[in-house]
């Protein structure tokens, strides 16, 4: 029997968890607060975004949008000398993604979920989940903006994809745990006109250090260029008195950057900065009898290796199949939770670990790329083994290898361990006014049991399987 699912959030991961369940004969119905197109920051996409819109069936959309092809990028960062992250190069020709205008992406993803059979409601806004005694959610009480109308909504599943929000991981739960020392703002604008660095592969960005933070570079449609600056908070406001308009403030930091400058003398700045604050947080569980938490509800990770989409994209999968599998009988309901649990926590904690390497700038790539190699299940065949594993692991293809894998995942123990000294290293070096970064927290009732060997599957269609350890 169809599960009735009210999904929060129209986002990436919301769209795409409630377009792959209507697409399996769910009766869905998805509440975005806000009303698409509507502008959003986050351009470049991991490769591994393709394969889970290929099952949404929503990948031709985004190819026709004539979106730049990415297929890699190239890091200028610290003493380092330029690194390229060829995603061609070490897994063939086939791998890409793009570089995209949100506002367009995300509401082809909502408009495809519609075409799919979803009950799609912009401006709507969710004022409440109701909880039954047995404490599982039921129905949601949200008002149409444009009528002023309020409604009630009932379910058998919820799914809160509300971004930072957190309609239920935050507001409702109040589970969310800060990262301090990730406490990053980064500030923004767009030229018309510039170029990338040399060797940076075809339709990439350029990532460049600065001695406060990063600079990002993204080569978007019609010669327009994504330009952005990460800092820590108490960088920025010691440096805003200082400048009569974030405008000014942008330009004057571009300019600090030979790098950057050099790639922009031939272009325009467009005339407005924007600013965001990029703080990272997650929360204590990611699910739990009868709703999941997707993307940003969840938790969200420094922009710096550019997973938000990603993340977004593989919970949202993650979510749908979750849901389905227990509704064929395929799981029972615990193991349907923690199956994702362990998943998505996983991929959050493995890309915790590479973020705060790279952080590390003093200690060069091959520290990142051994961290890397130590992170993944299988040994690469590639000529540069450790290269290769750190970029699959920032493509996103190794969470998609060990949701498949019948083995279970990366061993969670060790991994968290690394997590932890990752943590430990990065607070011993922490900006001045930062705090500490959280410990990670996993119980192990939250982890299914890796002797039950279950796996993903998507054909002949999306579910969970059961299969002996590898």
């Amino acid at each position: 029997m169809a599960k009735r699912v009210l999904v929060i959030g129209g986002g990436p991961g919301g769209s795409t968890a409630a377009a792959l369940l209507a697409k399996h004969g769910q009766q869905v119905q998805l509440l975005e607060r806000e009303t698409f197109p509507r502008y959003k920051v986050g351009e470049s996409l991991a490769s591994a975004c393709r394969v889970v819109l290929e099952l949404s069936g929503a990948v031709a959309k985004v190819d026709a949008q004539g979106f730049p092809d990415k297929t890699g990028a190239l890091l200028r960062w610290g003493q380092e000398e330029d690194w390229a992250i060829d995603w061609q190069a070490l897994f063939g020709s086939n791998v890409a993604s793009w570089q995209v205008e949100r506002e367009d992406f995300d509401a082809i993803l909502l408009d495809h979920a519609a075409e799919t059979g979803v009950d799609v409601r912009q401006n709507a806004t969710v004022r409440e989940v109701h909880f039954g005694d047995d404490g599982r959610p039921y129905a949601a009480t949200w008002v149409d903006g444009a009528s002023g109308e309020t409604h009630r909504s009932e379910f058998d599943v919820v799914i809160d994809a509300s971004g930072r929000a957190g309609v239920l991981s935050q507001q409702h739960f109040g589970l969310r745990r800060h990262h301090e020392i990730f406490r990053n703002v980064a500030l923004w604008g767009y030229w018309q006109g510039g170029s990338l660095l040399p060797g940076t592969p075809s339709g990439g960005l350029d990532v460049i250090s600065h001695p406060d933070g990063w600079y990002w570079v993204i080569p978007l449609r019609k010669d327009r260029y994504s330009v952005g600056f990460v800092t820590h908070k108490t960088n920025l406001v010691e440096r805003r008195p200082a400048h009569s308009s974030l405008e000014e403030m942008l330009l004057s930091i571009v300019n600090e950057s030979e790098s950057v400058r050099g790639l922009l003398s031939e272009g325009s700045f467009c005339g407005k900065a924007r600013v965001d604050q990029d703080y990272s947080y997650v929360a204590d569980r990611f699910c739990g009898d009868g709703y999941y938490f997707v993307g940003d509800a969840a938790c969200f990770l420094d922009p710096l290796l550019a997973t938000g989409v990603h993340l977004a994209l593989y919970s949202g999968m993650l979510a749908a199949t979750a849901i389905l599998a227990e509704d064929r009988g395929e799981v029972e309901p615990a193991e349907a939770t923690a199956f994702y649990e362990t998943l998505y926590r996983n991929a959050y904690a493995r890309l915790l670990v590479l973020v705060s390497g790279v952080y590390e700038q003093y200690k060069g790539k091959d520290s990142y790329f051994w961290l890397a190699q130590r992170m993944v299940r299988e040994q690469s065949d590639s000529a540069d083994p450790s290269k290769a594993a750190f970029v699959e692991i920032v493509a996103g293809f190794s969470d998609l290898r060990d949701a498949s894998s019948p083995g279970g995942t990366t061993p969670m123990t060790g991994l968290l361990a690394e997590a932890q000294r990752a943590v430990d290293r990065v607070n011993a070096t922490a900006p001045r006014g930062a705090s500490s970064l959280a410990s990670l927290r996993i119980d192990p009732s939250d982890l299914h049991d890796k002797a039950t060997g279950l796996y993903l599957v998507t054909k002949p269609e999306l579910g969970i399987r059961r299969g002996r350890p590898a």
